[in-house]
């Protein structure tokens, strides 16, 4: 058996999505701090995230996470987040899966009834509490990085659906939030392809006309996600479909996205500190949200939110390259 890259994971879902953790094979990215890591990859080490995440290994809707020895002192791990959609700052399912397998595996001493992993990423330091019982990772809590709004209630010129009101916060990636009601369209799996494309054409008409730029992150400047806020929806639940770059749905509750919604709820006055708030997926599957504290991020007021999730061990394998294979970084079909 002949293979020019040999890549090991532990794969995972939070809450029915995907997160494979890559546990060796990639060596240490370059970089002094995470993000700097984050972008060398994005310029000179892309080939292996198309390789671990397009078909025939991955899926449209594949999710991942690199191990990387921390940059910061205070710090257990890092880690460089990758999807079909890029390399993202900041992931809050794969965060949970992160800490699932970290503690399943072993690779972080395990302390009953809570582990805390600090975890160096990209958009910051984001802390994670296992909870756990006979060993087994129940359910885990993130501490996420400070969140905020960057337009609240804004509306932008959309072809083909005219004039689309909106909200955009920042929770880690930035969100664009639009009422499924807005763009006349019903909360149902049936109708995905339709929300799809609405949720794509409002991606590109906000990064071409009014592209948000997060002030302390560099290379964070587009935004890839729109959270369609099913009708009923409020401060103690809210259900959502999520749009996702280039073309897919979150099947977990998106725990960046929680974040950036429970920041618009706060900026709103609904959602005070220390309230549960529950975020629903469209496939059902649900993360709960707290705001722990109020903080800022470059003089904007800002909140600092925890996702509670449960994640699952799916599978441990290696991933091979064959030198004569003609896919050598997939397909997206």
């Amino acid at each position: 058996m002949r293979s020019n890259r040999v890549l090991t994971a532990v794969d995972s879902h939070t809450e029915g999505m995907p997160t494979r953790v890559i546990t060796g094979g990639v060596g240490v990215i370059p970089g002094a701090t995470m993000n700097e890591k984050r972008l060398y990859f994005i310029e000179h080490l892309d080939d292996i995230r198309l390789f671990l995440m397009n078909e025939p290994r991955g899926h449209a809707a594949m999710s991942g996470a690199i191990l990387q020895p921390s940059t910061r002192d205070d710090a257990d791990w890092g880690v460089v987040y990758i999807e079909v959609s890029g390399c993202l700052p900041m992931c809050g399912h794969g965060t949970i899966g992160v800490a699932t397998v970290l503690v399943e595996t072993g690779m972080v001493e395990v302390v009953e009834p809570v582990t805390t992993i600090r975890l160096d990423t990209p958009a910051g330091l984001v802390i994670a509490r296992v909870a756990v019982s006979d060993g087994h990772a129940d359910s885990v809590t993130i501490e996420n990085v400070p969140s905020y709004v960057v337009r609240l209630d804004d509306t932008i010129e959309v072809p083909g659906l005219g004039t689309v009101p909106y909200s955009l916060a920042f929770g880690g990636n930035f969100y664009a939030m639009v009422d499924l009601d807005a763009v006349g369209l019903p909360f149902d799996r049936s109708h995905q392809q339709e929300i799809l494309s609405a949720g794509l054409a409002i991606m590109q008409a906000i990064n071409e006309t009014a592209p948000p730029r997060h002030p302390t992150i560099d290379g964070v400047d587009h935004c890839h996600h729109v959270e369609f806020i099913a009708p009923g929806s409020d401060a103690a639940l809210s259900r959502h479909a999520m749009a996702i770059y280039p073309g897919w749905f979150d099947r977990s509750p998106c725990g960046t996205g929680t974040s950036a919604r429970m920041a618009e709820l706060w900026a709103r006055g609904e959602l005070p500190l220390d309230t549960d708030f529950v975020n629903e997926s469209f496939i059902g599957s649900r993360f709960v949200g707290r705001l722990v504290a109020e903080t800022t991020v470059d003089g904007v007021p800002a909140v600092i939110p925890t996702i509670t999730g449960r994640a699952w061990v799916t599978g441990m394998g290696q991933y091979l390259l064959d030198p004569s294979d003609p896919f050598p970084t997939g397909f997206q079909f």
